[in-house]
C-alpha cells in the first residue's frame, strides 16, 4: 500500500502561534498502529448474554503498549521509537505547542521510520488492570517550573519556547494523567512487546522513560541503540556499586540496582542522554531547578559507570556545547531542527544510519 501524504504543501496558517509555517511535502509509504503486551483479567463464573453488565465470565485486557508508525520513502534500517516522558503521551512528540513540526515529522523528513508510542495506563493505552484515581490538580505553574520554562510567571531570557499565551494553554493541554500506578516493570515489558513486533530499533526515551527505557533495552536484544532526553529517574548500577543517593530541595534522588549481568547489557549498545540548559550548578531551594541538578549529576555517575564497564555512553550539556535555552522538552523546543541534526549526527556516527535494504 502506497500513502501520499502531503503535509500542506502550500503555506499554512496557524491560529496558535499567530503565525505562518510553509510545510514541504512528505511521502509516507505505510503507516498504522498496533497494541503490544498487556495481561488479561478474568472475572470468575459465566458469562450470561441475558445479563451482559454482570461481570462474571468476563475478561478485561489491559496493561498494552500503543504504536503509531509511519515509514517515510526511502527508509534508513532501524526505526526510531519515541517514548514519552511523566504527565505526557505521542503527542509531545507530534506538532509543536507553537504549530511547528515536531520530532515525528522532522525524523521522517531524516528518513527514519518513527513509532510514536503511549505506554501502557496512559493515553491511547490507558487500560489499566490496577483501579486509580483520576482528579484534576492544579499544577501547571509546576510543571512550567519543572519543565524549565522559567520561573513563574517569567520566562528564562534565553529560552527555547514561543512565550505568546496560546502556545503556553497549548502546551499544559498536552497534560495527560495516569490511569494507573507507574510501574517500570509494567510499562517496560510493554514496550519490549512492541519492539518485539517492530524488531530492530533505536529507542527514544525523554524523562521518566529514561529508566523503564534502560530495563526495555535489558530485556529486548532487539534495541540496538538509545537516545534519552533528560532522564529523571531509574537511573540503573550494578547492584554492588551502588553510589551515594543525591539529595535536594526536590527530594532525594536514589539509584536503582540491577545484577552485574544485566547491567552489562546496557555496555553493548551505543548510548547518548543529552540535557538541555538552565540547570544549576549548585543546590538551591528552587524545587524545579534543583530537581534537575540532581538528575544531571547521577546522569553523570551513570555514564560513568557504563563507560567503566566498557559500554560507549556519552552525555551531552547542551550549553557546553554552545547550544542555549533548551528546556526540558529540547526535542520540541524553537532550535529542535537542530537537536534532530544532533541525534541524526550520532546514529550515523555509530553506524547505524544506514538505509534500508530494497
Amino acid at each position: 500500500m502506497r500513502l501520499e501524504t502531503l503535509f500542506l504543501a502550500a503555506t499554512v496558517s496557524l491560529s496558535l502561534a499567530s503565525s505562518v509555517w510553509a510545510f514541504e511535502p512528505l511521502t509516507i509509504i505505510d503507516q498504522g498502529s498496533f497494541s503490544a503486551g498487556g495481561t488479561v483479567i478474568t472475572e470468575a463464573g459465566t458469562f450470561d448474554n441475558k445479563a451482559p453488565l454482570n461481570s462474571a465470565g468476563q475478561t478485561f485486557h489491559g496493561d498494552h503498549a500503543y504504536s503509531f508508525y509511519q515509514v517515510p520513502e526511502a527508509p534508513r534500517e532501524l526505526p526510531l521509537v519515541l517514548w514519552h516522558g511523566a504527565f505526557q503521551s505521542g503527542k509531545s512528540w507530534e506538532t509543536t505547542a507553537d504549530g511547528r513540526e515536531g520530532f515525528q515529522t522532522l525524523m521522517l523528513r531524516r528518513h527514519f521510520a518513527v513509532h510514536t508510542i503511549d505506554q501502557p495506563r496512559r493515553g491511547k493505552a490507558g487500560n489499566s488492570t490496577v483501579a486509580a484515581e483520576v482528579k484534576p490538580t492544579a499544577y501547571d505553574q509546576l510543571f512550567f517550573d519543572m519543565f524549565r520554562i522559567g520561573q513563574w510567571p517569567n520566562y528564562f531570557d534565553n529560552v527555547q519556547f514561543d512565550t505568546s499565551e496560546d502556545t503556553l494553554i497549548e502546551f499544559l493541554r498536552s497534560v495527560t494523567p495516569n490511569t494507573g500506578a507507574f510501574d517500570p516493570e509494567v510499562v517496560s515489558d510493554g514496550v519490549s512487546a512492541l519492539i518485539d513486533k517492530i524488531g530492530p530499533s533505536i529507542l527514544v526515551t525523554h524523562s521518566q522513560a529514561g529508566g523503564p527505557g534502560w530495563l526495555t533495552a535489558i530485556k529486548n536484544a532487539n534495541v540496538k541503540a538509545v537516545i534519552s532526553y533528560e532522564p529523571g529517574s531509574g537511573y540503573v548500577f550494578p547492584e554492588n556499586e551502588m553510589p551515594e543517593p543525591i539529595s535536594g530541595s526536590a527530594g532525594t534522588l536514589k539509584p536503582e540496582p540491577v545484577s552485574a549481568e544485566d547491567f552489562a547489557k546496557l555496555t553493548e549498545i551505543p548510548i547518548v542522554v543529552y540535557y538541555g540548559d538552565n540547570i544549576p550548578e549548585d543546590p538551591t531551594d528552587d524545587f524545579g531547578l534543583d530537581n534537575w541538578r540532581t538528575r544531571l549529576a547521577m546522569a553523570r555517575l551513570w555514564v560513568a559507570a557504563i563507560n567503566r564497564h566498557g559500554g560507549d555512553a556519552t552525555l551531552v550539556h547542551l550549553p557546553e556545547q554552545g547550544i542555549h535555552g533548551n528546556t526540558h522538552f529540547l526535542f520540541s523546543d524553537l532550535n529542535n531542527q537542530q537537536i534532530a541534526d544532533l541525534a541524526t549526527a550520532w546514529i550515523e556516527e555509530k553506524g547505524l544510519g544506514g538505509m534500508a535494504a530494497k
